[in-house]
């Protein structure tokens, strides 16, 4: 199956082609097939490399297949070759596992949309294109897979471009990610400078000697950039402003977004390069704290948000901050390990919420919703235990990947109590607006205009059963890395962050070591107090968050504006590139300058040009006139001479 690798993300290419060519001539059910089924088939390759891959050694799960030869031009030699270990592995199976469950729904979801054929080939392309990202050996192919990924969210996000504001959030999405894109670039220019390859087991067998003393300049220098890469990709301060605005497409997109692929590709381009960071205390600590502050600031935000698309989308730009918190502080394994359980509790999540808008009408906001509970009594269940997860409540898959970052925050030296305190205030934030939000969907007295109620209804069985298999993973996903039991994942994951670094930065004193389980009560408790606390508000005294809003009417409407980050965009880079834009670039360079100077060229020729044609007379007698005067001129130049 190694040497099979292969065929992993050729499935969705084919699924693409097939789709995006002879979708026309195909039904829906034939599409949706098509679709789903070269997911599915990927996924049972990446199983069946599993299989095989546990069976080796720990030391030799390291694979590499090289299939050709892409560049070869002076020092400059790069491989279309893709790499197998257990991050791979782990990757592979998020991406394929949840992609797959996303495209099922997805037949149910956009049922009778004309652009059905459209959207599973983009569907397709968009997993094919994260399947290369994380298959990548070297950082030119990824990034492709990189800008793949980036292209097919602006084709999704944008995928009902006759809408004027969808289609604005698709190029606000592409236009963000190309300044972290441009960071990208900066750094892989760096690293062939200092390296003279771009191959990922060259580049970090040589880390350790090229990066200490005079290099580390350049070790900051690389990561910094690659962190802003993946700032724009994972959506993090400054970039993280696309994010929101991608809910502008279909409910599926987001959750394939936001749990399986593209927002998922910054954390793991950290994890990957750790080789990289761990000789730049400087850029680690930077990630450390954009990831801290992303993870309050999404947070708070998402307090007073009302639509239930982007409370869930400000809750993934937060979790994401977890996972750069933990790999900021060295705690690679616990950054992905949270990945992964956050896309079973994200995917489930979002398609909850789809199924909440697919019974209403495609309304997303929850003011008008309320008394859900009974009506959709299948997507109140399953939407609960994603909210459960996702609060941290222990037990569920949430808690111990939350849990194992906050306890490796303070164990290591990178990090520290102070870490620790600000990301379990955003923990229990974080309970508190997952609850808000089940409370306000589905408790209460129903606030459903007529016209909808009349029409809400549960989801069929095509939408329902993913959800369920999800709600299942997000129940038992973070079995694997109870701590010091059989902490599997950290286990399967130690080989790839220890090949490259001997050192090991979590020498946690025995006094912390005890406290361990301590700390996991605490966040425990935090978890049912921020739930006890939506519940005192939204159904015990539903009356008093009101009280609270008029009395705090500046803090809600600083919380509600987004702590006018847009609006500072747009002051200090939005509004200067327009006006720079029209009145030097437009109306100066280009009107008066470029335009000017063709025009007048074109004037000068076109004036001579009527000059010069008042010579052709068509008058045989001018003719005439003029040979003789010519002949005149020539015998008096000859006499003369």
């Amino acid at each position: 199956m190694i040497d099979l690798i292969w065929l992993i993300p050729f499935f969705p290419f084919l699924g693409f082609l097939v789709n995006g060519l002879l979708g026309s001539k195909l039904s829906e059910k034939q599409i949706g097939g098509i679709g789903s089924m070269a997911i599915g088939l990927a996924f049972a390759a990446c199983v069946a490399l599993l299989v095989q891959f546990i069976e080796l050694p720990q030391d030799a799960r390291f694979r590499v297949q090289q299939l050709y030869t892409w560049i070869e031009t002076g020092d400059l030699k790069v491989e279309v070759s893709f790499l197998v270990d257990s991050l791979t592995m782990v990757m592979l199976l998020v991406v394929t596992g949840v992609g797959t469950l996303i495209h099922i729904y997805s037949i149910g979801y956009m049922h009778g949309d004309r652009g059905f054929a459209r959207y599973f080939a983009f569907l397709n392309l968009f997993t094919f294109a994260m399947l290369i990202l994380v298959l990548a050996d070297n950082f030119l192919l990824l990034f492709v897979g990189w800008e793949g990924v980036g292209l097919c969210s602006y084709l999704l996000i944008g995928f009902w471009f006759e809408n004027k504001d969808y289609a604005y959030a698709g190029r606000k999405a592409f236009v963000v990610n190309r300044v972290g894109d441009f960071g990208f670039l900066l750094a892989m220019f760096l690293i062939f400078q200092n390296f003279e390859t771009l191959d990922f087991h060259r580049v970090f067998s040589q880390a350790q000697a090229v990066l200490i003393g005079d290099g580390a300049v350049v070790a900051t220098a690389i990561c910094l950039l690659l962190f802003l890469g993946a700032a724009g990709k994972s959506a993090q301060i400054p970039l993280y402003v696309w994010l929101p605005d991608a809910m502008a497409g279909p409910t599926p997109v987001s959750a394939l977004i936001h749990a399986a692929t593209m927002v998922t590709a910054g954390v793991y381009m950290v994890a990957r390069c750790h080789a990289l960071f761990l000789h730049s205390a400087f850029a680690m600590n930077v990630v450390a704290v954009v990831g801290l502050a992303t993870a309050f600031l999404a947070a708070t935000i998402a307090l007073v948000n009302t639509d239930i698309k982007r409370v869930l989308a400000y809750s993934t730009i937060s979790q994401l901050g977890y996972m750069f918190m933990a790999c900021g502080v060295g705690a690679f394994g616990a950054g992905i390990f949270h990945l992964t359980t956050h896309a079973y509790f994200k995917a489930l999540l979002f398609l909850s919420a789809g199924s909440v808008m697919h019974a209403m009408s495609n309304e997303t906001d929850m003011a008008k919703m309320g008394g859900l509970k009974h009506r959709l009594p299948v997507t109140f269940k399953l939407m609960m235990v994603g909210a459960l997860a996702l609060a941290g409540v222990p037990g569920l898959s949430g808690f111990f990947s939350k849990d194992e970052i906050l306890w490796k925050v303070v164990a290591s030296p990178l990090g520290g109590y102070k870490f620790w305190f600000v990301g379990a205030l955003v923990a229990g934030v974080t309970a508190f607006y997952a609850f808000r939000l089940i409370y306000m969907t589905f408790y209460g007295e129903s606030r459903v205009p007529k016209e909808i109620a009349a029409k809400v209804h549960e989801s069929p069985k095509i939408m329902t059963a993913p959800l369920g298999i999800l709600a299942f993973l997000s129940i038992v996903g973070g079995l694997v890395g109870i701590p010091h039991v059989f902490n599997q994942m950290e286990r399967f994951l130690e080989p790839v962050f220890v090949r490259y670094v001997t050192t090991d930065i979590f020498e946690a004193s025995q006094e912390l070591v005890s406290l361990e389980v301590w700390f996991m009560v605490v966040s425990g408790l935090i978890a049912l107090l921020g739930i006890g606390a939506a519940y005192w508000f939204y159904i015990a005294r539903p009356g008093i968050s009101a009280e609270i809003a008029t009395s705090l009417k500046a803090v809600r409407t600083f919380l509600h504006r987004k702590w006018y980050i847009d609006e500072l965009y747009d002051l200090l880079v939005v509004k200067p590139l327009n006006l720079i834009s029209e009145v030097v670039l437009w109306r100066w360079v280009d009107v008066k300058f470029i335009d000017g100077f063709v025009n007048q060229l074109a004037q000068n020729i076109g004036r001579g040009s009527e000059r010069l044609r008042r010579v052709q007379t068509g008058l045989v007698q001018h003719y005439a006139l003029a040979i003789v005067i010519g002949v005149v001129v020539l015998i008096s130049f000859f006499m003369v001479k």
